[in-house]
């Protein structure tokens, strides 16, 4: 009896352990996961004036890009972001917001006019919006696509030309 009892101790430790090991964050500091409902209690503060509710978009297909200035690999994916993904699909519907992390306005504006990009970049003073989606203390350069019901379907992190094509398909795929 008593090895039964230690068996069965063993046992729920063991299952403890692996929901606990599932439970964490994900390993690119991202702490929504596919499937869930998208975060969308805010305002997105564009820097062309306008603002938008996230929760207002709903019944859209949503890309958000999570982006700064000063960020090397954030510089290197927006050209293609730009023409792969926002000039081949903004025509079809899709609505593409770059978010710009924790920088005033008019490093912004001068950054997406350095960068030579049309889609439309939004403030997020604090990174609070980001906070909503991934760890504070990860890094930007990350991608998140929203279906038309507001579901999380893909995420991406850094630049990586297979997941970055894995990305504009699924784009391509919620707009068909």
């Amino acid at each position: 009896m008593r090895n039964l009892i230690y068996f069965l101790m063993l046992l729920l430790s063991i299952n403890l352990s692996i929901n606990n090991l599932l439970a964490q964050k994900d390993d690119r500091g991202y702490i929504v996961k596919m499937g869930e409902n998208a975060p969308n209690n805010f305002v997105l503060n564009l820097t062309n004036g306008r603002s938008i509710k996230l929760k207002d978009l709903r019944g859209r297909v949503v890309l958000l890009q999570f982006t700064a200035s000063w960020c090397s690999v954030c510089r290197s994916e927006m050209p293609h972001l730009e023409n792969e993904i926002w000039k081949a699909f903004k025509d079809k519907g899709l609505i593409f917001i770059g978010i710009d992390r924790d920088e005033p306005m008019d490093t912004v504006k001068k950054f997406q006019s350095e960068m030579g990009i049309s889609y439309p970049l939004a403030l997020d003073p604090g990174g609070a919006i980001f906070g909503n989606f991934a760890d504070l203390k990860a890094g930007v350069t990350r991608n998140v696509l929203i279906n038309k019901e507001g579901k999380i379907v893909f995420l991406t992190r850094l630049y990586n030309k297979e997941e970055f094509t894995a990305l504009k398909n699924a784009v391509a795929k919620l707009l068909d």
